[in-house]
């Protein structure tokens, strides 16, 4: 089961990536911009998820929205 940015490119533990949408996460006052650069993603039991921290806050995003750097 590989892990695929919208790139179609494959995604490993600790990858960075770049954010390709602005979005608003529940939870948090504010929005992860477009462009903006996740450090040390970890892939989830399921490939269209990976786990990161954003701040303080640990959070799922959907690869649909990333990029790899």
């Amino acid at each position: 089961m590989e892990t695929k940015d919208s790139n179609g490119n494959i995604l490993e533990d600790g990858d960075s990536v770049h954010v390709t949408k602005d979005l608003k996460v529940k939870g948090m006052n504010n929005t992860l911009k477009r462009g903006n650069l996740i450090k040390g993603i970890r892939l989830t039991g399921s490939p269209d998820e990976v786990e990161c921290r954003v701040g303080k806050s640990q959070i799922v995003l959907k690869t649909m929205f990333l990029k790899k750097a």
